[in-house]
């Protein structure tokens, strides 16, 4: 029943601040004499109709962080919860969409939106803040943005705890770590020099290190080059300590990605950028090869916004994300949620040896172009990953695709022939993924009960399949079908990232981080980059060890 027919004015609580239990309890507070309320045509004494209290009801919607989903169910099965709330900042919206709105603005990256860019972002995502929510939400799950975080570079390593402090530790030679040094560190180090600043995402290249800033700010150290530095004619100049890249400023980055020649940015409202591609190839823009100013990709993705990107060896793929049609008046339950779902798709764009550009054929191609083949398996990608020769996605139900080269069985398919579309990996149909790695010919499979798989060439132990005691048995194999990586099944704890080094010149090795922030590391760590100290002329360690180090 409506609050003005119970003849009692309504309560307003809007925006109530977070508070303690005491201080709750030790504040002044009014009382109100207890009155026989009824909701809905039952009159048990005590019960109030929600329409009362419009301002709890919103408070614990944006308390518990509601997923978007379930805001529309709740709009899609009660009136209560799609009717204007007469609240600000506009007074036609629903509870569940304040509620979306209110969940937006606690994330880092939307605080410093004006009131025009949050508009915008809100038209470009349907017209729903519940929309928009989900296209943040998108783009944190694809690279935990905001979140604890390991990256196993190119003989270097980078970690970022949950609030956003930074180590790093392993090769040093070009100042990749950041210290101010050019020294080689296999203890995990803080970078004094970015005390203050919260970082929220990071990429690791060959002798290069970038860093981004929950105020869309990006830091690079290393070489001076955005790509394979040491075999290629730039990086010649080099920066130990952590620079502002200037021709950024004016772009507010969320992700950024580091292949091989170039270099590309997402920024907050989905569009990419790319510069410094190196020697004769142009990725997406007619620029000088050698242009170091970032330029929005042109074609395909000029409108289509984008959640996240993943570099590989000369190539660049984008996971875009579409509100799929505009929230209608029918609120009847599944055609209101049809309504609701985004349509994601991946688009990819440079040198497409190997297949790896998943179009059917080994053909470059100069500017995004649409992968086609998601559609005939009628399957939502969910998240991308770009190896240096292969490429794989997670979609929606959890099933993993993969095409490119198939060399060592990186594919998962039984065999090493290469696919130049999407092919769904059959022995993992039983699996229900939720995250995807790839390397130089090694892919590691996330499950949603926080069980690895991996797959793909063995060398350097990076697979973590070798639990024989060192010395014995061969540690080398290479893995033509996903295996249980047992021994991090050791851990006994879930495990919620897995980073593997992607570069066809360095030794790979691999990090787990567990949902307590714990980080474990195995392969190659002949520079330092596991974060352990290896005895005995040791170049690498078979099983799992845990780092001294805790990221949450």
């Amino acid at each position: 029943m409506d609050a003005t027919t119970s003849g009692t004015p309504t309560i307003q609580y809007h925006n109530i601040p977070h508070q303690s239990g005491t201080a709750i309890a030790a504040a002044s507070v009014p009382t109100f004499p207890r009155q026989v309320r009824h909701c809905f045509g039952d009159s048990s004494p005590g019960e109030f109709p929600l329409a009362a209290n419009p301002s709890i009801v919103l408070h614990v919607l944006t308390a518990c962080n509601l997923d978007p989903r379930d805001l529309a169910k709740l709009e899609a099965t009660c009136s209560f919860f799609r009717r204007p709330a007469n609240f600000t900042p506009d007074y036609e919206l629903s509870i569940s969409e304040l509620a979306a709105l209110d969940i937006c603005k606690k994330r880092a990256i939307f605080k410093p939106m004006t009131d025009e860019e949050c508009q915008n972002l809100k038209r470009k995502c349907g017209g729903s803040w519940k929309l928009a929510l989900r296209f943040l939400l998108a783009g944190e799950a694809c690279c935990r943005r905001e979140k604890s975080q390991a990256i196993a570079g190119p003989g270097h390593s980078i970690a970022v705890t949950s609030t956003g402090v930074v180590y790093s530790f392993g090769s040093n030679t070009s100042g990749q770590l950041g210290h101010g040094t050019m020294e080689e560190e296999w203890r995990p180090q803080q970078i004094r020099s970015l005390q203050g600043i919260r970082i929220i995402q990071a990429a690791a290249g060959a002798g290069r290190t970038m860093l981004v800033s929950d105020a869309g700010r990006v830091y690079a150290f290393g070489k001076d080059s955005f790509g394979e530095a040491e075999f290629g004619v730039q990086g010649t100049k080099l920066v130990a300590t952590p620079q502002l890249i200037e021709s950024l400023k004016d772009i507010f980055v969320v992700q950024t990605a580091i292949g091989n020649f170039f270099t590309a940015v997402l920024s907050r409202e989905g569009r990419v950028y790319t510069f410094s591609w190196g020697k004769d190839r142009k990725l997406g823009h007619q620029t000088e090869p050698n242009d170091v100013e970032p330029q929005p990709l042109l074609g395909a993705l000029e409108d289509v916004p984008v959640v996240q990107i993943a570099a590989g060896y000369c190539y660049l793929l984008c996971l875009a994300c579409q509100p799929s049609g505009m929230l209608v008046s029918n609120y009847r339950f599944i055609g209101f949620l049809k309504s609701f779902f985004f349509s994601r798709s991946v688009y990819s764009v440079g040198c497409g040896l190997g297949g790896k550009l998943g179009h059917g054929s080994r053909t470059d191609e100069k500017h995004p172009r649409l992968i086609e083949q998601y559609r005939l398996l009628n399957l939502q990608p969910m998240v991308v990953a770009a190896g240096a020769w292969h490429a794989a996605v997670v979609a929606w139900d959890g099933r993993v695709c993969t095409w490119g080269w198939g060399r060592y069985g990186c594919l998962g398919h039984g065999n090493e022939e290469c696919e130049s579309v999407p092919k769904v990996v059959e022995a993992l149909s039983k699996v229900k993924a939720v995250h995807v790695a790839t390397g130089d010919y090694t892919t590691f499979v996330l499950s949603e009960d926080g069980d690895v798989y991996s797959f793909g060439c063995g060398e350097s132990a990076s697979l973590g399949h070798n639990t024989a005691a060192e010395g014995q048995g061969n540690r080398h194999a290479n893995v033509l079908s996903p295996e249980l990586v047992k021994s991090l099944k050791q851990v006994k704890e879930k495990v919620v990232q897995i980073s593997l080094t992607n570069s066809i010149h360095w030794n790979a090795h691999t990090f787990a981080l567990t949902e307590s922030g714990k980080l474990y590391a195995f392969g190659a760590g002949d520079k330092g980059q596991l974060g352990v100290k290896l005895m005995n002329n040791q170049t690498e360690r078979i099983n799992p060890e845990r780092i001294d180090i805790d990221l949450e």
